[in-house]
């Protein structure tokens, strides 16, 4: 699968998530449906949802969702994801303190055509909390406002990018975890140092403004999650753009625990 992707090949939604749903039919921590199915073109897609928790044991956890492959063409973020969501099966004491939502294929149409946009040509990440018409956001949009996030991550890829770098949006804590994030996906990838990126100014790779109409927690939730966007430099080779989004979000769950228990005692 990574060989085809690396090539631009492009298998059907089955053969790419058949993989996790394997895992998730053996598993006791991985719990595999979909947000919606629908036809498009007499093609069947689905907005594949996973989610992740330890124990089957009900207290109170952090509830935290991670998207990829809002741009069809973003095959990092959708593997890397895929990536992590094993390696949680595998070791469940990463995500011990979370229940997680997992959305590895967030525009099925565009990532079975290989493009940014949507079927209808839209871009998916501009349409959010705007009235948007595209199903995909309708879906998430609904999801989003139902789970109330503590924290909400999404993965992309920047064809202009020298390397790996984020945006952090919103309070202090989104800052704090985008740090070590960075930092973790370094053993992969290089940092994007540039004082400008994506057109935002930039400090050691982290960006305090993003574009209107992104894939975010609704203007009125209270208290608002912690936002951050992971992007990869999408002309770097596949496997260590994958292996950087592993390391960022295992970070991001390691750092998030101990900074929200020392900002309790302060």
């Amino acid at each position: 699968m990574h060989g085809r992707l690396s090539e631009g090949g492009r298998p059907s939604l089955r053969e790419l998530l058949s993989p996790l749903y394997t895992q998730a039919l053996h598993s006791h921590c991985l719990r595999a449906d979909a947000v919606s199915v629908w036809e498009s073109d007499g093609e069947t897609l689905w907005l594949p949802r996973f989610r992740f928790q330890r124990t089957p044991v009900v207290k109170e956890r952090h509830k935290v969702g991670i998207f990829a492959g809002i741009h069809g063409d973003e095959p990092a973020g959708i593997l890397g994801l895929m990536d992590f969501i094993r390696e949680l099966d595998e070791t469940p004491e990463i995500g011990r303190h979370f229940e997680l939502f997992l959305y590895p294929v967030c525009n099925p149409g565009g990532t079975l055509s290989g493009t940014r946009a949507s079927r209808s040509g839209k871009d998916l990440n501009r349409e959010f909390w705007r009235g948007s018409q595209e199903k995909e956001v309708q879906l998430l949009e609904r999801e989003i406002l139902a789970r109330q996030f503590d924290g909400i991550i999404a993965l992309h890829s920047d064809d202009t990018a020298p390397g790996f770098y984020g945006f952090a949006r919103g309070d202090v804590l989104a800052r704090q975890l985008l740090s070590p994030a960075l930092s973790a996906a370094e053993q992969a990838q290089p940092r994007d140092v540039r004082p400008f990126i994506d057109g935002f100014k930039a400090v050691n790779g982290m960006i305090h403004e993003s574009y209107d109409g992104i894939l975010c927690a609704p203007p009125q939730q209270i208290p608002q999650p912690f936002e951050l966007i992971l992007e990869s430099p999408a002309l770097a080779p596949l496997a260590d753009q994958r292996n950087a989004f592993r390391l960022a979000l295992k970070a991001i769950l390691h750092e998030y625990c101990p900074f929200i228990a020392y900002g309790t005692n302060l």
